[in-house]
């Protein structure tokens, strides 16, 4: 069996590695941090443990890798990431990893042949917590989606992540190299584990989920522009209030959400106004949107709505309204093979499942460019991206054991 004991040190340990910040709880672990560099010799040390040969690569990804018997096939790649949200939980993204390498560290231990290579990827910046820019930094790279300005955004202190790559020891400059991008072909299947992120499984009583599809994202920032005045001597009916704009926008994007119905969600995350006087009525504010569905069709028709309504809004308001693009990640389907399988093996092994949907992003959704993709949800309570999320290690059990024989399928 999968070694719960070791899965459950593991986690443990890594979850000790952390930001020392003052009010916090949970794991602050951002990318290409001090912090993380400890992470990554960790989990390189347990990755040569089970046998596994690791490189990193010039985008920061961490990559274990056991060869097979047929040393020329395409590898199977189970990923996830280690980097972490800001007092954040120390399952999320972990147990993927960890977790890969109990598949592959199990398998050597039984003695299993492995008939090609089995590589275990720890994914640079998944989160985006440090440079803000929507994370999947590492998966965006392995698929040639960076550009020189995804290397120039700068964290809070004005680090930019091409300076962070080169204080990491790695060579910025071949990130969109050879070295780290994979065509086409080059991978066989990309799995990955994962906890669920929020309450479903939990108030079903059922501890895996099988994912069909992960919905896709789209990410804008809106500057909303007044007039800043007194606020005691200006007339309600002549104020140009970028705050009360925004507020109108808010609640037409959470109506036209609702409208649209399941899976559609969104959200406004950060919303900042300037110039911030108890007594000065706002003369902008610059908030987020962030629009996701299993469909890129019913994203646009949300953005779209929304766009509409500023305008509108706006000439009533007199304001004005700029709507800036910062994220487009594409939603992603699992294979139909991939979720046979684990469905099967699901019932062999006796456990409970559901069918379900990704509502949040993943590294899959850009491995799926490259190769078939399939993921494997656990129960987690309290969600996740907050030190309150709990996976139980024998749930984490289970998903691994799952994930295990879904490699093993594949080594027939």
């Amino acid at each position: 069996m999968i070694s719960a004991k070791r899965l459950k040190e593991r986690i443990e340990k890594l979850s000790t590695i952390s930001e020392a910040k003052e009010g916090f709880s949970g794991v602050t672990r951002r990318a290409l941090t001090k912090e993380d560099k400890e992470a990554q010799l960790l989990v390189k040390s347990w990755m040569e443990e089970a046998g596994m040969h690791v490189r990193l690569d010039s985008a920061g990804n961490l990559i274990g890798r056991k060869e097979g018997l047929n040393i020329a096939d395409k590898p199977i790649v189970i990923g996830s990431h280690i980097d972490s949200v800001e007092n954040g939980g120390k399952f999320d993204g972990t147990i993927g990893v960890i977790g890969g390498i109990e598949v592959v560290q199990h398998m050597v231990e039984q003695g299993v042949k492995a008939t090609r290579p089995l590589e275990v990827i720890a994914f640079c910046e998944e989160e985006g917590s440090r440079f803000q820019s929507g994370g999947l930094f590492g998966s965006q790279a392995m698929v040639g989606r960076i550009s020189a300005r995804d290397l120039d955004v700068q964290d809070r202190n004005g680090i930019t992540r091409r300076e962070a790559l080169d204080r990491f020891g790695l060579n910025p400059n071949t990130v969109i190299t050879d070295d780290v991008i994979r065509d086409h072909g080059d991978i066989a299947l990309y799995l990955e584990m994962h906890i669920e992120q929020g309450p479903i499984l939990e108030s079903s009583g059922v501890p895996i989920g099988i994912v069909s599809h992960i919905t896709g994202v789209t990410v804008f920032n809106i500057i909303i522009e007044g007039e800043s005045n007194h606020a005691g001597t200006t007339p309600m009916n002549m104020r140009r209030d970028a705050l009360a704009g925004a507020c109108e926008l808010k609640l037409a994007l959470e109506k036209i959400t609702n409208e649209y119905g399941t899976p559609a969600v969104s959200n406004v995350g950060r919303m900042e106004v300037f110039p911030g006087g108890v007594n000065i009525i706002p003369g902008k504010v610059t908030m987020s949107i962030d629009i996701r569905d299993v469909s890129k069709d019913r994203c646009e028709g949300i953005l779209e709505k929304l766009k509409s309504f500023a305008n509108e809004m706006s000439a009533k308001r007199g304001l004005a309204i700029q709507f800036i693009e910062k994220t487009r990640v594409q939603q992603a389907k699992c294979s139909e093979e991939v979720i046979a399988i684990a469905k099967s093996e699901a019932k062999n092994m006796n456990i409970k499942y559901l069918d379900m949907i990704s509502g949040a992003g993943h590294d899959a959704q850009l491995i799926v460019n490259i190769c078939d993709i399939g993921m494997i949800f656990v129960r987690s309570r309290g969600g996740s991206h907050n030190p309150d999320e709990v996976a139980s290690i024998d749930d984490i059990s289970l998903g691994t054991n799952l994930l295990y024989r879904v490699v093993l399928h594949y080594m027939r």
